[in-house]
């Protein structure tokens, strides 16, 4: 599947829709409701906000602020949801945040994202293509920041899901993030499924992100393909809400199996299907 740095000033304007999208959805949040759980471990809505806060913040340039010694100091690397090194960076900023009231949280967001907005606009296209330390690697900084947007955009559906209201999930800034969603899915073919050599998968997803991902193993390799080169050994079709949240580990496969339709060899759909999370 090839994949090119995105346009700079297309992917820039639809974080700035996302980051919009996300502050029109939290706006009306009193104190109570800020505070409450997100469908991710160990947070709450106000902490998924003070999460994108944080990265935004670390990408221009800042730290964490300081730790108020009026509070008891948490060691985050103790918490069973951080796992590795990036999450201790954002359980730190998380963690410093938590103090705000959600209204001061809410002001906080828009003045870093008018920031990042700026910051963004003002880059030239060397800096959009230069190679950049990322959750996904080193690669090209407009790579790194179509990362950002699909960040961002699952966590609007986090916050979406904690508050109990619907959001569209269609449209340019979805169908953006969903790029990220579908790149790495050979390795899950392989190393969750554990498909076999010549077998052929296809993720038939039905909307509002519609369109049908084609996987093929060969050589021990799963890959993505720009289209089917043979019949499939299995078509797994489910919409591409509850993909997205399967992928990105909100949701288990074992509660949801109902909502998804297998043809073909369905055990090896249905591992697949079990094995999809890749982040939380």
């Amino acid at each position: 599947m090839t994949d090119r740095t995105p346009q700079r000033e297309q992917l820039t304007d639809l974080l700035a829709q996302q980051w919009e999208a996300i502050a029109l959805l939290v706006s009306e949040l009193d104190e109570k409701a800020w505070r409450q759980p997100s469908p991710l471990p160990g947070w709450t809505l106000f902490d998924v906000v003070a999460h994108v806060i944080g990265t935004e913040s670390w990408l221009l340039g800042q730290t964490p602020p300081p730790h108020d010694p009026l509070r008891p100091k948490t060691d985050v690397r103790t918490l069973p949801h951080v796992r590795n090194e990036v999450a201790v960076l954002n359980e730190i900023w998380v963690d410093r945040l938590r103090p705000l009231p959600g209204k001061r949280l809410l002001a906080l967001f828009d003045e870093v994202t008018e920031a990042r907005r700026a910051a963004l606009a003002a880059m030239d296209d060397e800096a959009w293509e230069a190679p950049t330390v990322s959750p996904v690697g080193q690669v090209a900084y407009g790579r790194f920041m179509r990362v950002r947007l699909f960040d961002c955009w699952m966590h609007e559906l986090d916050l979406a899901d904690g508050i109990g209201r619907s959001v569209n999930e269609g449209g340019a800034r979805a169908e953006t993030a969903f790029t990220e969603l579908t790149l790495g899915l050979g390795r899950a073919v392989v190393k969750g499924a554990k498909a076999p050599d010549g077998a052929r998968i296809t993720l038939d997803l039905t909307g509002p992100v519609t369109r049908q991902v084609h996987l093929a193993v060969a050589g021990g390799r799963g890959s993505v393909l720009d289209e089917a080169d043979e019949d499939p050994t299995a078509v797994i079709r489910m919409d591409s809400g509850l993909f997205a949240r399967l992928r990105g580990g909100r949701r288990t496969a074992a509660d949801h199996l109902g909502e998804v339709t297998f043809e073909g060899d369905r055990a090896l759909g249905e591992r697949l299907v079990q094995n999809l999370a890749f982040t939380i």
